[in-house]
């Protein structure tokens, strides 16, 4: 073998292993989601939108959202809970309850769009556009509540809004003046959020 077929050889044996190694590699900079990290760790909250797919019956596999009680209801089944189990557990819990019904039922549970537990959950209430629970995610701050929230209404006092921070005796409130944020962009107000609190928009008594 002359030297410069042994080199092209050599170039093709790199860059082969250099392709495998890019498609096998997760793409930097992305924050992996319950979807990329799998659904087996993932603990089903409210407000979550499962996918509940029960083998050869294409008639009870159903798109649901999980209550805020917790529970669900599904074809044959009036209520399960689903809140604070992963989707394998909650899926073998359905096979059980649909074994009264269905010959070795096998389920799988999806979970489709993600909130997470109350512990893991910002919630706006009072005057804003859309009251609501959103998910926590790093580095999340009162701006991006009230972004998500789609803003105050025109009845909110904003500069009277406050941030409830824990419960029951540990409980703090910090005052927000959101309309100094939003309107005057005052980032002082612009607080870090932490898994678990409240912000409250009160309504303006004028």
């Amino acid at each position: 073998m002359t030297r410069s077929r042994l080199l092209a050889r050599m170039l093709l044996v790199f860059l082969t292993f250099s392709l495998v190694a890019c498609a096998g590699g997760q793409t930097r900079g992305t924050v992996p989601t319950p979807a990329d990290i799998g659904d087996a760790d993932y603990v089903i909250g409210p407000g979550d939108q499962l996918r509940v797919y029960v083998r050869n019956n294409p008639d009870m596999s159903v798109d649901i959202p999980v209550r805020p009680d917790g529970k669900i209801s599904v074809p044959m089944v009036q209520s399960v809970r689903a809140a604070g189990k992963t989707p394998s557990v909650l899926a073998e819990d359905l096979e059980s309850e649909l074994s009264a019904f269905i010959r070795d039922p096998n389920v799988t549970v999806m979970v489709t769009g993600f909130v997470g537990t109350y512990e893991d959950q910002i919630r706006v209430i009072g005057q804003a556009v859309q009251p609501q629970a959103i998910a926590y995610r790093d580095g999340m701050t009162v701006l991006d509540a009230v972004i998500e929230v789609g803003g105050l209404t025109q009845f909110a006092a904003g500069n009277r809004a406050r941030l409830v921070r824990g419960t029951g005796d540990d409980s703090r409130t910090y005052n927000v003046r959101l309309n100094d944020l939003i309107s005057n962009g005052d980032m002082r107000q612009n607080h870090p959020l932490r898994p678990g609190d409240v912000l409250v928009i009160p309504e303006s008594i004028f």
